[in-house]
């Protein structure tokens, strides 16, 4: 039976393992790495009626980088057009970025070509083998994220990991 979960195991890693030699994920939009549509993506996700602006300090947390590494990003999508950076009148340690018209556009072209890329593999797929694909990667998620919140707690609680 162990030589069966070994197999099985191996089976998975392999698999899991061969999505880092294939280019699946998008490539550049507009001239930009796929770090910085990230950035636009969480400029534009960050927004909110009452401020358009999102802090530099807020794009790090959410992105789970630290602050010099997103203003690498932003000087490179500043000296695009795409965004622009203001300094907080209240707290001029502060920045606030927006997305400006070319930035919005930006977006909207990868939005459109990861769609596309999503409707060639459903197409591909077919519906069924789609809907049961979804439901794997959400168990998948749940699995990583229950397992990263129970370390997080054992971590907390000052217990020892399994």
């Amino acid at each position: 039976m162990e030589q069966t979960e070994t197999t099985t195991e191996q089976k998975l890693m392999r698999t899991l393992m061969q999505f880092n030699k294939i280019h699946w994920h998008q490539p550049p939009v507009a001239g930009c790495k796929p770090s910085e549509v990230r950035v636009l993506f969480c400029i534009k996700k960050g927004r909110n009626p009452h401020n358009p602006e999102i802090k530099v300090s807020e794009i790090s947390k959410r992105l789970r980088v630290t602050s010099p590494t997103i203003t690498q990003s932003l000087n490179s999508l500043e000296a695009h057009g795409l965004i622009e950076r203001h300094i907080d009148p209240v707290d001029r340690r502060a920045i606030g970025v927006i997305l400006t018209e070319k930035g919005e556009q930006v977006v909207q072209q990868a939005i459109d070509e990861f769609l596309a890329s999503t409707r060639g593999l459903i197409d591909y797929l077919g519906e069924e083998q789609t809907n049961q694909l979804i439901d794997l990667l959400s168990s998948l998620f749940r699995y990583f994220h229950e397992r990263e919140a129970n370390k997080s707690y054992a971590s907390w609680n000052g217990e020892e990991e399994a």
